[in-house]
Protein backbone atom coordinates (compact mmCIF):
# COMPACT_ATOMS: atom_id res chain seq x y z
CA UNK A 1 0.00 0.00 0.00
CA UNK A 2 2.68 2.31 0.82
CA UNK A 3 4.91 1.56 -1.98
CA UNK A 4 2.28 1.81 -5.26
CA UNK A 5 -0.82 4.06 -3.32
CA UNK A 6 1.01 6.95 -1.18
CA UNK A 7 5.00 7.03 -1.92
CA UNK A 8 4.03 6.48 -5.38
CA UNK A 9 1.06 8.55 -6.09
CA UNK A 10 4.05 11.42 -4.51
CA UNK A 11 3.72 11.72 -0.80
CA UNK A 12 7.04 12.09 0.50
CA UNK A 13 7.28 13.65 3.68
CA UNK A 14 8.96 10.65 6.16
CA UNK A 15 7.24 11.62 8.74
CA UNK A 16 4.00 11.09 7.13
CA UNK A 17 5.18 7.80 5.47
CA UNK A 18 6.35 6.48 9.34
CA UNK A 19 2.80 7.06 10.38
CA UNK A 20 0.82 5.37 7.43
CA UNK A 21 3.32 2.52 7.87
CA UNK A 22 3.03 2.36 11.64
CA UNK A 23 -0.49 2.67 12.39
CA UNK A 24 -2.69 -1.00 11.74
CA UNK A 25 -5.36 0.36 9.53
CA UNK A 26 -7.36 -2.96 10.43
CA UNK A 27 -7.59 -2.23 13.75
CA UNK A 28 -10.04 0.87 12.31
CA UNK A 29 -12.07 -1.09 10.29
CA UNK A 30 -14.94 -3.25 10.53
CA UNK A 31 -14.27 -6.93 11.51
CA UNK A 32 -15.57 -8.27 8.22
CA UNK A 33 -13.90 -5.53 6.44
CA UNK A 34 -10.33 -6.17 7.74
CA UNK A 35 -9.44 -7.85 4.10
CA UNK A 36 -9.85 -5.16 2.86
CA UNK A 37 -8.23 -2.61 5.36
CA UNK A 38 -4.90 -1.68 2.89
CA UNK A 39 -7.09 -1.04 -0.17
CA UNK A 40 -6.90 2.50 -1.15
CA UNK A 41 -10.21 3.16 -1.11
CA UNK A 42 -12.82 4.19 1.69
CA UNK A 43 -14.53 1.96 3.76
CA UNK A 44 -17.89 1.95 5.66
CA UNK A 45 -17.92 2.05 9.54
CA UNK A 46 -21.39 2.39 10.46
CA UNK A 47 -23.70 4.88 10.69
CA UNK A 48 -23.43 6.75 7.29
CA UNK A 49 -19.87 6.88 8.21
CA UNK A 50 -16.53 6.03 6.64
CA UNK A 51 -13.03 5.88 7.08
CA UNK A 52 -11.32 7.60 4.16
CA UNK A 53 -9.10 6.04 1.55
CA UNK A 54 -5.10 5.58 2.68
CA UNK A 55 -4.42 8.27 0.16
CA UNK A 56 -6.15 10.95 0.81
CA UNK A 57 -5.34 10.44 4.60
CA UNK A 58 -1.54 10.75 4.02
CA UNK A 59 -2.31 13.90 1.71
CA UNK A 60 -4.14 15.84 4.23
CA UNK A 61 -1.88 14.51 7.22
CA UNK A 62 1.29 15.67 4.64
CA UNK A 63 -0.05 18.75 3.60
CA UNK A 64 -0.54 19.98 7.69
CA UNK A 65 3.11 20.01 8.10
CA UNK A 66 2.70 18.97 11.15
CA UNK A 67 6.06 19.25 14.32
CA UNK A 68 6.23 17.32 16.98
CA UNK A 69 5.30 20.06 19.21
CA UNK A 70 1.96 20.63 16.85
CA UNK A 71 -1.28 20.87 18.83
CA UNK A 72 -4.18 19.96 16.08
CA UNK A 73 -7.40 19.48 16.24
CA UNK A 74 -9.74 16.88 14.01
CA UNK A 75 -13.40 17.42 13.14
CA UNK A 76 -14.72 13.80 12.61
CA UNK A 77 -13.17 11.03 14.97
CA UNK A 78 -15.11 8.50 13.09
CA UNK A 79 -13.28 4.78 14.13
CA UNK A 80 -9.95 7.14 14.82
CA UNK A 81 -7.57 6.24 12.02
CA UNK A 82 -6.53 9.61 11.09
CA UNK A 83 -6.45 10.71 14.73
CA UNK A 84 -3.58 7.88 15.31
CA UNK A 85 -1.64 8.92 12.28
CA UNK A 86 -1.74 12.42 13.82
CA UNK A 87 -0.88 11.28 17.00
CA UNK A 88 2.18 9.53 15.58
CA UNK A 89 3.77 12.93 14.66
CA UNK A 90 2.12 15.70 16.30
CA UNK A 91 2.40 16.20 20.24
CA UNK A 92 -1.26 16.23 20.93
CA UNK A 93 -4.38 15.58 19.11
CA UNK A 94 -7.98 16.21 20.09
CA UNK A 95 -10.62 14.82 18.18
CA UNK A 96 -14.21 15.62 18.22
CA UNK A 97 -17.32 13.04 16.78
CA UNK A 98 -21.41 13.86 16.99
CA UNK A 99 -22.21 10.65 16.47
CA UNK A 100 -21.89 8.83 19.87
CA UNK A 101 -21.21 5.39 19.59
CA UNK A 102 -18.51 6.20 17.13
CA UNK A 103 -16.70 8.85 19.68
CA UNK A 104 -17.12 6.12 22.41
CA UNK A 105 -15.55 3.11 20.61
CA UNK A 106 -12.59 4.97 18.66
CA UNK A 107 -11.87 6.40 22.07
CA UNK A 108 -11.75 3.05 23.82
CA UNK A 109 -9.38 1.52 20.52
CA UNK A 110 -7.36 4.70 20.50
CA UNK A 111 -6.63 4.19 24.42
CA UNK A 112 -6.00 0.24 23.85
CA UNK A 113 -3.69 0.74 20.98
CA UNK A 114 -1.62 3.71 23.53
CA UNK A 115 -2.26 6.71 22.05
CA UNK A 116 -1.96 8.52 25.04
CA UNK A 117 -1.70 12.04 23.65
CA UNK A 118 -5.40 12.08 21.62
CA UNK A 119 -8.45 13.28 23.89
CA UNK A 120 -11.40 12.64 22.80
CA UNK A 121 -14.75 14.71 22.81
CA UNK A 122 -18.55 13.83 21.82
CA UNK A 123 -20.14 16.82 20.43
CA UNK A 124 -20.76 19.09 17.16
CA UNK A 125 -17.40 19.88 15.82
CA UNK A 126 -18.52 22.75 13.85
CA UNK A 127 -18.03 24.88 16.83
CA UNK A 128 -14.46 23.21 17.64
CA UNK A 129 -12.99 22.77 21.18
CA UNK A 130 -12.53 26.80 22.38
CA UNK A 131 -11.37 25.26 25.81
CA UNK A 132 -8.19 23.63 24.34
CA UNK A 133 -7.85 26.51 21.27
CA UNK A 134 -5.80 27.68 19.63
CA UNK A 135 -4.10 24.91 17.55
CA UNK A 136 -1.87 24.75 15.31
CA UNK A 137 -3.56 23.09 12.73
CA UNK A 138 -6.97 21.50 12.07
CA UNK A 139 -7.96 19.22 10.04
CA UNK A 140 -12.26 18.63 8.60
CA UNK A 141 -12.75 14.79 7.76
CA UNK A 142 -16.19 15.54 6.40
CA UNK A 143 -17.44 17.52 3.60
CA UNK A 144 -18.63 21.65 5.65
CA UNK A 145 -21.12 23.70 3.01
CA UNK A 146 -18.55 26.55 4.27
CA UNK A 147 -15.75 27.05 6.44
CA UNK A 148 -17.07 27.25 9.90
CA UNK A 149 -15.86 30.68 11.35
CA UNK A 150 -15.41 29.21 14.67
CA UNK A 151 -12.29 26.92 13.57
CA UNK A 152 -11.00 30.21 11.75
CA UNK A 153 -10.81 31.73 15.36
CA UNK A 154 -9.44 29.21 16.90
CA UNK A 155 -6.66 28.40 13.93
CA UNK A 156 -3.48 29.91 15.36
CA UNK A 157 -1.80 32.31 13.83
CA UNK A 158 0.68 30.96 11.48
CA UNK A 159 -1.22 27.62 11.35
CA UNK A 160 -3.16 26.01 8.79
CA UNK A 161 -6.22 24.07 8.06
CA UNK A 162 -7.60 21.51 5.72
CA UNK A 163 -11.36 21.05 4.86
CA UNK A 164 -13.21 19.69 2.44
CA UNK A 165 -16.39 21.94 1.15
CA UNK A 166 -19.24 21.34 -0.71
CA UNK A 167 -22.69 19.51 -0.85
CA UNK A 168 -22.92 15.76 -1.29
CA UNK A 169 -24.82 16.68 -4.75
CA UNK A 170 -22.25 18.84 -6.10
CA UNK A 171 -18.25 18.90 -6.88
CA UNK A 172 -16.67 19.30 -3.60
CA UNK A 173 -13.04 20.63 -3.12
CA UNK A 174 -10.03 19.71 -0.39
CA UNK A 175 -9.67 23.52 0.65
CA UNK A 176 -6.36 24.53 2.85
CA UNK A 177 -6.86 27.58 4.83
CA UNK A 178 -4.00 29.69 5.93
CA UNK A 179 -3.62 32.39 8.79
CA UNK A 180 -0.68 34.70 8.74
CA UNK A 181 0.83 35.86 11.27
CA UNK A 182 -0.80 39.20 11.48
CA UNK A 183 -3.79 36.94 11.11
CA UNK A 184 -5.19 37.40 7.96
CA UNK A 185 -6.75 34.51 6.49
CA UNK A 186 -6.08 32.86 2.94
CA UNK A 187 -7.60 29.92 1.16
CA UNK A 188 -6.67 27.91 -1.74
CA UNK A 189 -8.76 24.65 -3.87
CA UNK A 190 -6.08 21.48 -3.62
CA UNK A 191 -8.26 18.97 -5.29
CA UNK A 192 -11.73 17.61 -6.09
CA UNK A 193 -12.81 15.35 -3.31
CA UNK A 194 -15.68 13.06 -2.31
CA UNK A 195 -16.04 13.50 1.49
CA UNK A 196 -19.72 12.25 3.77
CA UNK A 197 -21.59 15.42 4.86
CA UNK A 198 -20.00 17.24 7.73
CA UNK A 199 -23.04 16.19 10.29
CA UNK A 200 -24.38 18.97 12.70
CA UNK A 201 -26.76 18.86 15.41
CA UNK A 202 -26.83 18.79 19.10
CA UNK A 203 -24.06 15.80 19.81
CA UNK A 204 -23.53 15.56 23.81
CA UNK A 205 -20.18 17.22 24.62
CA UNK A 206 -18.16 15.47 27.37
Amino acid sequence: MIRRDIAGRGICDPETLDAMRTVPREEFVPVNLRSSAYYDRPLPIGYGQTISQPYIVAFMTEILNLQPASRVLEVGTGSGYQAAVLAEIAGEVFTIEIVEPLGVSAQTRLGSLGYTNVQTRIGDGYYGWPDQSPFDTIIVTAAASHIPPPLIEQLKPGGRMIIPVGSVMQVQHLLLVQKDLQGKVTQRSIMPVRFVPLTRGSGRRR
